[in-house]
């Protein structure tokens, strides 16, 4: 006996959301009627896959297996629905974007109340790490990634670079004296990462001629921390453009050694698992991005 959609949709679901209660929500049934699908499924495969205790939920190899399998059924039916059932022309559906904090906030934030005003049936979810997460784990149909990609499991769609700049407020540079050469930032307040270290490879080349990575004078954890203190005055930070971008138009952050910057923009790429049946209200989404993204994000 073959296995049904709704008992591949209950065992995606206990996956997904970590247990039987809340898959039962999420599916908006009873946890009796999750539980049933489950143990129906294991006996028409006639195989175990999850181990079920008190405190966890733990797949058997043969539950990877069979989970990826209905991932990409799942995804396919859905994709199938929106092409036969009307959406072309009112695409519906929930859509789920992880991003970094900073491009959230910075970038995705002020584009979103367009995007809805197209699309008025898509019901988006902003989800934001710092560190990148497991896009099926957390049910995240695209994600922004900033730098390089390590995950051979995505799809990645190019959208252009995010440049750096040295900034800080014309306070503090009033009261510490503007940096003329590299060497001088050694007697200057740093602001920098406290977690994700290859951050602090700022765009400079020090004496002999290697990458300047920089030990924070004062670290934090996210890069909107950090571009708050800089505007407070507390010292000179490296971040991207687009974080920058509104208060340095206002004159409350000014370039650092401008003229010594490298360019050494980071590669953004909006990414999804790559045996994930793309759906239509993702694409229309990344076509969004290429579309309103500024211009020196083109510049890939």
């Amino acid at each position: 006996m073959k296995s049904t959609l709704e008992e591949q949709q209950a065992f995606v679901a206990v996956v997904d959301c970590g247990s039987i209660t809340a898959a039962a929500e999420r599916l908006d049934l009873t946890v009796s009627g999750v539980s049933r699908a489950l143990n129906r499924l294991e006996k028409k495969l006639d195989t175990t896959l999850m181990r079920r205790t008190t405190r966890r939920l733990e797949l058997t190899d043969e539950g990877e297996t069979f989970l990826d399998r209905c991932r990409q059924i799942l995804d396919a039916v859905e994709s199938a629905e929106e092409a036969v059932g009307g959406y072309q022309d009112q695409p519906r559906g929930r859509l789920r974007i992880n991003a970094a904090p900073s491009f959230m906030q910075f970038t995705l934030v002020p584009l979103i109340g367009e995007f809805r005003r197209r699309y008025p049936g898509i019901l988006l979810e902003l989800d934001t790490h710092d560190r990148f997460v497991d896009l099926l784990e957390q049910r995240v149909d695209l994600a922004i990634r900033i730098g390089e990609l390590e995950d051979s499991s995505l799809h990645a769609r190019p959208l252009g670079q995010s440049p750096r700049r040295l900034i800080a407020s014309p306070a503090y540079l009033e009261r510490a004296g503007p940096p003329h050469r590299i060497e001088d930032l050694a007697s200057h307040s740093l602001l920098g990462f406290s977690q994700l270290d290859h951050l602090n490879e700022w765009p400079l080349t020090d004496a002999r001629g290697e990458p300047f990575h920089v030990k924070p004078t004062l670290a934090a954890s996210s890069g909107p921390t950090l571009l708050a203190l800089a505007i407070a005055g507390e010292g000179i930070a490296c971040l991207t453009d687009d974080m920058t971008r509104l208060p340095r138009s206002q004159g409350q952050l000014v370039a650092v050694l401008p003229t010594l910057i490298q360019y050494r923009a980071f590669r953004v790429n909006v990414v999804y698992y790559r045996q994930t049946a793309l759906t239509q209200r993702a694409r229309l989404f990344m076509d969004y991005l290429a579309e309103k993204l500024p211009g020196d994000y083109l510049d890939a």
